[in-house]
């Protein structure tokens, strides 16, 4: 039986192990820390916008369950937010050990705290991957036919120093479990940096979250019943609309967003800004006693994102690698969960059919989520581009979504629309 290793435990690297394995190959998920998910344990949005139209695509095509799983585990469904539509906010607090389940029921072998720390590669194919003599395996090495790089694009402390505010303490936890490596920066892909309208380099993480219990009644009361407060912030405390621009989130870089607190509840209280510092927040109503719980050092930055891309083709397959494909951030400058798992997805399964020596596909344009995985790759081929991020959920990905009528919430359309495709059963396992 083929073999299949996924380097990341994110989102991205969940769905890649999910579908390598539904399509017939055995399948170990390394993750360097003690949980899956990445900053999924602390985002929670999952179909505003376009991201509804993606999310049925793909579950019409035969993937898709970790969007069943999320699903399952919402505290809130089909609500607005300034800006977002039809958006459901699941738990924070419960949705790892979901995704953890669904994957060992699959039989996906995950190994965790297992930080690989180099590769043995000859010519541009990958053979091994070798772990951390700190975690007790010194000269442990694992072997694979093909390799998904799902590790992302943030950290270590020195990036978030170099081109942030330092190391906020966030949910990533390099100075336990060790700082991120990229498998195909060791392979010796020429990675990428994104970069933000000014040129200088990364972008912040889009959100904080708050501890519930440290802001007033009336706010957990309204986060509890309707999943979002928006608060006004007095005029001499707003944010500038500019100061929006650092973020990865660009779906978010909205007026509604600087001239409001903006609330929303995923088990903790979800802030819509990169970092709010703390003796400003506590003039907000409401907020006198608020702490943050997601970077710890909320009130002076977040981490730093979109450092180390990776070129690929619309297979998800890593430019100028043998056997290997990527997902997720790597893969370009796409935010958010729904962008991970279809990426992930999509460089799982095509990773499967390449070490059983069958075809590799892209998904059509025809297909929002096809278009999207084009359209991005096409962008960062220019300056411009990498000066932008793109979601599903906003900003220009989701304007050419609209523009070119892919834009759907109807479900029968939808799935209409992936039939006329012929991608159908694409997800549904080897055949």
């Amino acid at each position: 039986m083929s073999k299949i290793v996924v380097v990341g435990g994110g989102w991205s690297g969940c769905a890649a192990a999910l579908e390598a394995k539904k399509a017939g190959c055995e399948v170990e998920l390394f993750e360097r820390t003690d949980m899956l998910l990445g900053t999924g344990l602390v985002g929670g949005i999952m179909r505003n916008n376009g991201r509804f139209t993606v999310t049925e695509e793909l579950l019409a095509m035969g993937g898709g369950e970790l969007f069943r799983v999320a699903d399952s585990e919402a505290r809130h469904r089909n609500i607005e937010f300034p800006g977002h539509q039809h958006a459901n906010l699941y738990d924070v607090s419960r949705i790892e050990p979901a995704v953890r389940r669904t994957l060992e029921q699959a039989g996906v072998k995950l190994q965790l705290t297992a930080r690989f720390t180099d590769v043995i590669s000859e010519q541009g194919r990958v053979d091994a991957i070798v772990f951390d003599p700190y975690r007790g395996q010194a000269g442990a090495r694992v072997e694979a036919d093909y390799f998904v790089d799902t590790t992302g694009t943030a950290g270590p402390m020195g990036n978030c120093s170099k081109y942030g505010n330092g190391c906020a303490m966030c949910v990533l936890r390099c100075p336990t479990f060790g700082p991120r490596v990229s498998l195909c920066g060791k392979a010796g892909a020429k990675e990428i940096m994104g970069m933000k309208e000014d040129g200088s380099f990364g972008a912040m993480s889009g959100s904080c979250k708050l501890h519930k219990d440290s802001l007033s009644d009336d706010i957990r009361h309204q986060l509890d019943t309707s999943g979002v407060v928006v608060i006004p912030i007095p005029q001499q405390l707003q944010k500038s609309l500019e100061s929006l621009g650092q973020k990865a989130c660009q779906q978010y870089a909205l007026k509604e967003f600087a001239e409001n607190i903006i609330l929303l509840d995923t088990g903790h209280a979800k802030l819509m800004t990169s970092y709010y510092p703390l003796h400003i927040l506590r003039q907000i109503p409401g907020c006198e006693n608020a702490r943050f719980e997601d970077p710890y050092s909320g009130g002076i930055g977040n981490s730093m994102r979109y450092l180390a891309l990776s070129p690929r083709d619309d297979s998800m397959k890593v430019d100028g690698l043998v056997n290997v494909f990527c997902g997720g951030e790597k893969a370009g400058l796409l935010v958010g969960h729904t962008e991970a798992i279809i990426t992930g997805s999509l460089a799982g399964r095509n990773a499967a059919r390449a070490a059983q020596g069958k075809s590799v596909d892209s998904i059509p344009t025809t297909l929002a989520c096809g278009y999207g995985i084009a359209y991005v790759r096409e962008n960062m081929q220019t300056e411009a581009g990498l000066k932008k991020k793109y979601t599903f959920s906003g900003s220009v990905l989701f304007d050419k979504m609209k523009a070119e009528n892919l834009y759907s919430t109807d479900v029968q359309e939808i799935r209409q629309r992936v039939a006329a495709a012929g991608m159908d059963n694409f997800f549904a396992g080897s055949a």
